[in-house]
């Protein structure tokens, strides 16, 4: 788009050239461009433009002087990367008091919507107004009124100039809707509601769930409204279509670019030809419904994989998909098949995912990193006070010479647990070939920074209330008990999987953000500061979660499919929304609660890792402080007290619908912040940003490089550990890597997973990152400029840091036995928008897969 970038500026230099004539003939001039819909043509003369001015009222409305209309014609056509942009030349007769645009409405009489991307004119004696726009222009037959968009420009509240107050108040009320009716495609309207789109009883029983929000047995954040159908079989659910549905309603400037869509779209068929088609076949031709050799595993990434769409497969998929998609699919069947790379954790060392110290390693530098803590009582115990059956005499003669308790007094006891979430769901989890355990994980932090595994408890209810049963497992290396303890491992993996994925990946980042999306909508105005620091944080993660509902977590979904957790994984979320408090999804506030660091006021963070060798905790705690200066600095700029917070009305409707609406069902907590202070308000937009930008990247760009291995992630077992004496022993001893494989998922689940992690592993096109702007005009503000200057260059230097510590030989987390760099929260600020594909590295500023 450089390309692009230079033919703008072409016109900018033409309109700074003729503005000093523009006085004298009260006209101002312009530039306006518009993106094409694929296969439409663009507006032209049938669009027209009126501007308002921000310093001159009109008396008669109380609104900002207008200019004469101007109607888009004569525009220049010109392709990137496959886009058309058409680029107007605009002209707009004014009153000679009419003084400085700060705002525009535009009127779309084409058939057609188009994608309106800048606007930019020229006054007089005054600098050049920017417009960044970004956003759908529907015809005005559907939309029934104009569009307005307000300059780059931004104002609190107190400081809106008198022109533009009515304007900013009618744009806020026309966004926030009536709560009523089915949301068409073409409405902006951002409204609450709770997740009562995940079941289908029209299908059956089978496919009933529970309405996730609003209620104490079920708490969750809200989503965005739709208003669809309720269905006829429950008036609390709305109604579901068959099949894939692509076409969810979100608010039209939410929604995904038909080119990143199309990307989406392209990856997921040429990653489901490849994995999926070859084994759908097998699957029907030989029912070999286990891998038989882990040589077969890797043989999913060979090239020469049949993925022609044929037979019984091809009706199959026909019945599930729109037409226009079906299209596609067969299109690309009938390519050349794709290279899929091979999953890191086997490219440079396909035996490191059994060892040891790759597993304590994947629990600090893994894809959910952010679990681990210290234990603090030995042994542990249950919040319904079940004690742990791991004994001292377990681990001791492991501690490296330590005593137990001197190894807690040096805080070097470390637990991954999933015990007492997981404990109350179990009997309805093991069901349908599904095993499950809680289970508890110890490890030993040794002097190189290690994890060194000590002993795994595996647990299930016992016959009566209060009741376990458990058994232990300690790390071996030869025979019979090393087989044990890597059965035991892929257990502990399959929980801390399906964690990943319900809580850490979709929770605690997609869930809990769209309630921010829709409060910033509704009650900051797109001219406010805030707006303006979080909109890019934002971006298609409205889009993502609707997508996610109608795919992923539905009924009969894909998450229900390959994790153990199946039917009950989102009630499963809900049961730990419970325990979410926003105070603490800060990194520094998340690190000390696990204990993984201690305070430290002389630390930009506040807080000190008690070990160097932590990748994520290091690397994290560098972008949260460039976070945190930026978004100090930035505030700094239109905040100058405690009182200039708490007399910002708009900021004050926002936090409390975020409070008492968009997380509503913790209000009552008393740990949000009160937002009366400067400090409250930085550390809220900081750990909204964090969420959306880094910690995201942490839990969902490593997957495929994990994950992309079953073995090494596994999301289901489907045999428990056998018992001596048992014929189950009998078959494990016979071959126990046979068995391990026939515990795993069956063969189609879990290429399905495969399939699924290659996807949402992948960075796209359009993908704009950490520290950068999709337009180099995006704010007015030559001192905001400045400041994310200085963000982009901290940044910078923090990739630099990264870089040092991937070659220190001591940090041995860094790398591991598998060989894999920790780059997940590497910035990489050389990221313009032009990369894709599986990197493992680039901080999205958005949750935008």
């Amino acid at each position: 788009m450089e390309e692009h970038h230079s033919t703008i500026q072409n016109h900018l230099n033409a309109i700074r050239n003729k503005v000093s004539d523009l006085t004298k003939q009260c006209i101002i001039k312009g530039i306006i461009v518009v993106q094409q819909s694929r296969g439409e043509s663009g507006p032209g003369s049938e669009a027209s433009v009126q501007l308002y001015s921000c310093s001159h009222i009109d008396p008669n409305t109380r609104k900002g002087k207008t200019s004469g209309k101007a109607k888009l014609k004569d525009g220049k056509t010109e392709k990137y990367s496959g886009i058309k942009i058409t680029t107007y030349e605009i002209k707009f007769h004014v009153a000679e008091d009419f003084g400085i645009p700060g705002a525009f409405v535009i009127k779309n009489r084409h058939k057609h919507k188009f994608f309106l991307q800048s606007a930019t004119l020229g006054v007089s004696g005054y600098k050049i107004v920017h417009f960044d726009c970004n956003s759908w222009i529907y015809p005005i037959r559907n939309t029934k009124t104009h569009r307005l968009f307000f300059s780059n420009t931004s104002y609190l509240p107190k400081e809106t100039p008198k022109a533009l107050v009515e304007l900013r108040k009618e744009e806020l009320t026309s966004l926030r809707g009536d709560g009523t009716g089915e949301r068409k495609e073409w409405e902006r309207i951002y409204d609450y509601d709770y997740y009562n789109d995940l079941g289908n009883p029209e299908k059956g029983p089978q496919h009933m769930r529970p309405v996730l929000g609003g209620s104490a047995t079920y708490p969750y954040p809200r989503r965005g409204r739709t208003g669809r159908p309720r269905s006829n079989q429950d008036p609390l659910i709305e109604s579901q279509t068959e099949g894939i549905k692509l076409d969810v309603y979100v608010p039209p400037d939410e929604r995904l670019s038909p080119k990143k869509l199309s990307e989406i779209i392209s990856n997921s068929i040429q990653a489901t030809l490849h994995f999926l088609i070859p084994e759908a076949k097998s699957l029907f031709e030989n029912d070999a419904r286990s891998f038989e050799s882990f040589d077969e595993i890797r043989d999913l990434f060979s090239s020469s994989r049949n993925q022609v769409l044929e037979g019984w497969v091809a009706e199959k998929v026909k019945s599930m998909v729109p037409p226009e998609l079906y299209k596609k699919i067969t299109h690309a069947s009938k390519q050349n098949p794709m290279e899929f790379q091979l999953p890191q954790i086997i490219a440079e060392n396909e035996f490191a995912w059994k060892d040891d110290v790759e597993f304590g390693r994947q629990m600090l530098a893994g894809t959910n990193p952010a679990v681990i803590q210290i234990l603090e009582i030995f042994p542990p115990m249950s919040r319904s006070g079940v004690r742990s059956s791991i004994k001292r005499s377990h681990i001791e003669y492991n501690l490296d010479g330590l005593t137990l308790q001197k190894a807690m007094d040096q805080w070097r006891i470390f637990i991954l647990d999933h015990h007492d979430y997981l404990m109350p769901f179990l009997n309805r989890i093991c069901t349908k070939g599904v095993c499950a355990y809680a289970s508890r994980t110890l490890l030993f932090l040794r002097d190189d920074d290690t994890l060194k595994p000590l002993a795994i408890e595996l647990s299930w209810p016992g016959p009566s209330s209060g009741v376990e049963g458990h058994r232990v497992f300690l790390p071996s290396t030869q025979g019979t008990k090393a087989a044990l303890w890597q059965l035991a491992k892929a257990h502990v993996a399959v929980n801390d999987s399906c964690h990943h994925q319900l809580i850490s990946h979709w929770l605690k980042t997609h869930a809990v953000v769209e309630p921010f999306i829709i409060a910033t909508r509704r009650q900051l105005s797109a001219m406010h500061p805030i707006h303006r620091l979080l909109d890019p944080h934002f971006k298609d993660t409205m889009h993502i979660n609707a997508l996610s509902r109608s795919v992923l977590i539905k009924s009969g979904g894909i998450l229900e499919k390959i994790l153990s957790t199946g039917e009950i994984s989102m009630e499963l979320s809900s049961a730990l929304y419970k325990d979410w408090r926003f105070d603490e999804q800060g990194l520094p506030a998340d690190l000390l609660k696990r204990r993984m660091a201690l305070p430290n006021p002389d630390k930009p963070s506040g807080v000190q890792l008690l070990f160097e060798d932590y990748p994520y905790g290091a690397d994290g705690l560098e972008i949260w402080v460039a976070i945190k200066t930026w978004v100090t600095n930035f505030c700094s700029v239109f905040y100058a007290d405690d009182n200039s917070v708490r007399s910002d009305n708009e900021i004050q409707a926002w936090w409390s619908e975020i409070r008492n609406v968009g997380h509503g069902d913790k209000c009552a907590e008393t740990w949000w912040y009160p937002m009366t202070t400067l400090t409250e308000l930085i550390e809220a937009l900081t750990t909204l940003i964090w969420t959306a930008s880094a910690l995201h990247a942490a839990v969902n760009f490593g997957q495929y490089g994990y994950a992309g291995y079953p073995p090494n992630r596994p999301t289901v077992c489907r045999k428990f550990i056998p018992n001596e004496g048992t014929l189950g022993f009998v078959e494990f001893l016979r071959d126990p890597d046979k068995y391990y494989l026939s515990m795993l998922p069956e063969r189609f689940e879990m290429t399905l997973s495969v399939a699924l992690v290659e996807v949402l592993s992948r960075h796209t096109l359009d993908e704009v990152y950490l520290g950068q702007r999709s337009s180099v005009e995006w704010t007015d503000s030559e001192q905001i400029h400045k400041v994310f200057k200085q963000f982009h260059e901290n940044l910078q230097q923090v990739e630099k840091k990264i870089s040092k510590r991937n070659i220190n030989p001591n940090l041995k987390n860094r790398w591991g036995p598998a060989k894999i760099q920790y780059k997940l929260l590497n910035p990489d600020t050389s990221y313009v928008g032009v990369k894709e594909g599986i990197t493992g590295k680039g901080i999205p500023n958005s949750i935008s897969m």
